[in-house]
């Protein structure tokens, strides 16, 4: 096996050993197959391609201290990938399959798992594509499903340190009542230009007004926003944010340390009244926010002491890494060991 620098991963594609496919065609899923090719031979009219009929999802294994392998909430992976399929008429992969998909792929890329003591995990994305060719705008009569992996460090280069953000009224990552809560390619493809602007003017991410009024708290790039006042964790009810199974988390885990919780509208006047901010998803867990410059009002909204991440989000952070690692008992039953 090649030298891998464990500690300084990063987080970008590497290839691994297999990965797991299945095909839908005439109206049913096949059998999963295990393929060691990193190419898909894809129809030149498939309507993934034309008419971005894809969805895909990011999930983590975590080697623990006992050497066992556990990966994080995957079946609310699968469930919010029948989701996206609903929303943009593909055919919904059974949960089971997923799962099975998944546990075979880390299983065949097992000596990929990162060591316990590295900080880094094993990244899996399964990915549903319409391959069937259509010219005319309808759904594909045929997919294909893929599960490949990968080891990854910290999304953000920082690690767990706290960066800024920049709002910019000018861009949407999502029409209202349209696919942001969908985790689909297009968008992440509407974030790509001004996620570019960002990080050259010195910014982790965008964080999204809504769309409609921009008198609202959306998305952070990414990840989804959450901010800590008057002990209670507040994130952004929108038709448009992807439901996080971070977030998700996080809820629960905070309601368990004593925090109120409340998901609702958050005003952007509301910014200047945080103590804590954070954005949260699977690649970072939380990423905290020192700060969010607003572009088009030249105005700081500035947290907590710059250098570290606050008292909450440190506490919640530590929380759901100790129980993705094997590290504190798993009491709601989100962890899967991988025999």
């Amino acid at each position: 096996m090649e030298n891998i620098d464990w500690k300084n991963l990063g987080f970008g594609y590497r290839d691994t050993d297999y990965n797991v496919r299945c095909s839908y065609k005439n109206g049913e899923w096949g059998e999963l197959e295990v393929s060691t090719s990193n190419t898909i031979n894809i129809h030149m009219s498939a309507t993934a391609l034309h008419y971005g009929q894809e969805a895909f999802e990011g999930l983590k294994a975590f080697r623990g201290k006992d050497g066992k392998i556990r990966v994080f909430r995957m079946d609310e992976n699968a469930k919010r990938m029948q989701n996206s399929c609903d929303g943009i008429l593909m055919a919904k992969l059974p949960v089971e399959k997923f799962e099975e998909a998944v546990r075979i792929a880390i299983k065949k890329n097992e000596r990929f798992v990162p060591p316990y003591d590295s900080g880094a995990s094993l990244y899996i994305r399964p990915l549903l594509i319409g391959s069937g060719p259509q010219i005319g705008v309808s759904p594909a009569e045929e997919y294909l499903f893929i599960v490949f992996v990968m080891p990854v460090g910290p999304y953000f280069k920082e690690g767990f340190k706290p960066t800024n953000l920049v709002i910019m009224r000018q861009f949407d990552r999502a029409a209202p009542q349209g696919t942001g809560k969908y985790k689909v390619g297009g968008n992440y493809a509407a974030s790509m230009y001004e996620g570019k602007k960002a990080k050259a003017n010195g910014f982790s991410a965008v964080l999204y007004l809504d769309s409609r009024e921009k008198k609202y708290i959306d998305e952070c790039g990414p990840a989804n926003f959450f901010g800590i006042k008057n002990n209670t964790y507040i994130t952004p009810e929108s038709e448009s944010i992807l439901p996080s199974i971070t977030n998700k988390s996080l809820i629960v885990l905070a309601e368990e340390m004593g925090l109120k919780v409340e998901r609702r509208k958050v005003p952007y006047e509301e910014l200047a009244e945080f103590d804590e901010i954070g954005a949260c998803g699977t690649a970072a867990v939380i990423s905290p926010v020192k700060g969010i410059y607003d572009n088009d009002k030249d105005k700081w909204f500035k947290y907590g002491n710059q250098e570290e991440a606050g008292e909450w989000s440190t506490k919640l952070y530590s929380k759901l890494r100790a129980i993705q690692y094997g590290d504190e008992p798993d009491t709601h039953n989100w962890i899967k060991i991988i025999e």
